[in-house]
């Protein structure tokens, strides 16, 4: 299941440009959810470069503005309707203002979404930019429709504009298949981005080319199934094959991907993870829960037995291997002895990284359908609470491990004076230096240990 995460904004990256005898308008892209969210957030705004708009800082200096939604919980769709509230406030004092809203709040009844906000001038499905090319088109914004047909037409071209700025990151996301065939009686994204569709395996290679080429040096691969990419594609190549081709680009030097679903992830897969340098030591391996009952009901196909001996399988097979997963507590009918059952399979399991969160009911979703939501919010606070608890103690202990010890830091960006950046097992890593080091692989001896980041300097 995606995570929710805090909203986010494109940062300007242009100057202001007038096409023909009229100024473009300067836009403004909020995003709450996944990783692809951010993906798709960033494509849109590449795209809007291209064509001249400029970003602009706020929602209050925009004169388009693009909401990219998450629904995976109640707290994120609330954000969201929050958002909708202000913005509806904005267009009452400025009629001229866009309003466009993709993402996973945008359901098929999109009558329904128009009678309650009038306010919002285009609502598109998360990665279907067909509507989004007519209605640009029709504002006068030339934006060339191959940059914008993914996944619809497979694409020769790299699905960047092609100009010569330096990469504000070193890091990018890469969306290697859309939509999710599983269907968990909790998740509301088939609901939402449909059934899976891959991406032609070269159109994928071309793409990281041409980042690399603009500076990139690590790449994620995205998927709401990561591990199901290429069933849909003619001759059936898989992630593995994916893995292999990527490995084999110059100038790239870190590889990962997500997200994971345990019952399709393949012996040829850890086998490839395991030989291939650039492909980095970090899983997620989200098990949602330690109880077989509770994951019978959440449709996730697999039991703890079978969870337990693919992770053990893993660790064998990568020993540097970092491993995160998700938990959902609160889940209808969970009953005390079985969320006990959750906890002590993180206190066996030992991750690194524990994604935890209450069950939220979707409408539209079989758990909602066919379950009550008979756990009390005061239970779901206090089993999460309890996670977190545990599962800080057990990061603490593993990062502490890692004190004295040197570690390669791909260099992100910088935080209030200090550098940052993760360790090919994904740690967090700050340090200070006045050198320019975005971009670069620095060599960190640790210093300071904490469950969430690790504090270090550069190794003379």
């Amino acid at each position: 299941m995606p995570k929710v995460e805090q909203e986010t904004k494109i940062e300007p990256c242009n100057q202001n440009r007038k096409e023909g005898n009229s100024v473009m308008p300067r836009y403004f892209i909020w995003t709450i959810g996944c990783q692809m969210n951010k993906a798709e957030s960033r494509q849109i705004a590449d795209y809007l470069d291209s064509a001249g708009c400029q970003a602009a800082t706020s929602f209050f200096n925009a004169d388009l503005v693009i909401l990219n939604t998450c629904v995976v919980r109640q707290s994120a769709e609330n954000k969201v309707l929050g958002t909708l509230g202000l913005l509806k406030g904005l267009k009452n004092k400025n009629p001229n203002l866009q309003i466009l809203v993709t993402g996973c709040f945008v359901d098929s009844d999109t009558q329904e979404l128009e009678r309650r906000f009038p306010h919002v001038d285009l609502l598109f499905k998360p990665g279907d930019y067909r509507e989004l090319i007519a209605w640009e088109q029709k504002q006068g914004i030339p934006i060339e429709q191959r940059l914008l047909c993914y996944p619809f037409a497979s694409l020769r071209a790299p699905a960047y504009s092609n100009d010569n700025r330096r990469a504000p990151s070193p890091c990018a996301f890469i969306p290697i298949i859309q939509g999710c065939d599983n269907f968990c009686s909790y998740c509301i994204v088939p609901y939402r981005r449909g059934r899976e569709v891959s991406r032609p395996l070269e159109e994928i290679v071309c793409e990281v080319e041409e980042l690399v080429g603009r500076g990139i040096k690590e790449v994620t691969l995205l998927g709401q199934n990561v591990d199901s990419y290429g069933h849909d594609l003619p001759g059936h190549p898989d992630l593995a094959d994916l893995l292999n081709e990527l490995n084999s680009i110059d100038d790239l030097v870190r590889i990962r991907f997500l997200t994971n679903h345990p019952k399709d992830i393949s012996p040829k897969l850890i086998d490839t993870v395991a030989s291939l340098s650039k492909v980095c030591e970090y899983l997620e391996l989200p098990v949602q829960a330690g109880d077989d009952d509770i994951l019978r009901a959440m449709r996730r196909g697999y039991t703890v037995e079978k969870y337990r001996e693919l992770a053990h399988t893993i660790r064998r097979k990568i020993p540097r291997i970092s491993l995160s997963t998700d938990i959902i507590v609160g889940f209808p009918g969970e009953t005390e002895g079985q969320f006990e059952h959750s906890l002590s399979l993180l206190k066996e399991m030992r991750f690194d990284v524990v994604h935890v969160a209450a069950y939220s009911p979707r409408p539209g979703t079989i758990a909602w359908q066919e379950y009550q939501d008979n756990i009390p919010p005061e239970v779901k606070r206090e089993r999460l609470h309890k996670i977190e608890e545990l599962q800080e103690a057990i990061a603490s202990e593993l990062n502490s491990q890692l004190q004295g010890r040197e570690v390669e830091v791909l260099v992100e960006g910088k935080k209030k004076e200090k550098w940052f950046g993760r360790t090919r097992s994904n740690k967090l890593v700050f340090f200070e230096n006045t050198g320019d080091w975005l971009g670069q692989l620095a060599r960190i001896q640790i210093e300071k240990t904490s469950p969430w980041s690790l504090r270090g300097e550069v190794k003379k």
